[in-house]
């Protein structure tokens, strides 16, 4: 899960540092007057910001999903455990219950063979 998480960011990063190198090649060597190169730049970074605010919101939302999935995993990991510990419990208990009859059963046979 992190691995993917990591090439996306990766890939992520990739895209960005290109398209910031392409624009910036793209105005060195595009035959244009100084406004004409200013209004491109403020547009090619709408475009950029736009994209980016775009892919954020892509991966909060895949974040989000994953987050519930993972959520949902543990309650039910959890539910499972429990009920297990319970059944151990339960069975410790009954256990513990028996060997209290037992004691209580020796305590009352002691006296009355005393007297028997």
């Amino acid at each position: 899960m992190s691995n993917d998480n990591g090439n996306f960011g990766s890939f992520f990063a990739g895209l960005v540092l290109g398209g910031l190198i392409g624009a910036g090649v793209a105005l060195l060597y595009a035959p244009q007057s100084g406004e004409e190169t200013r209004i491109l730049i403020k547009d090619k970074s709408v475009e950029l910001k736009d994209t980016t605010v775009e892919k954020a919101d892509q991966a909060r939302i895949q974040a989000q999903q994953k987050a519930a999935e993972w959520q949902e995993k543990g309650k039910a990991v959890y539910v499972e455990e429990k009920a297990k510990y319970t059944k151990k419990a339960g069975k410790a208990e009954d256990v513990e219950v028996v060997e209290e009859v037992v004691e209580v059963v020796e305590v009352e046979e002691e006296p009355g063979e005393a007297e028997a």
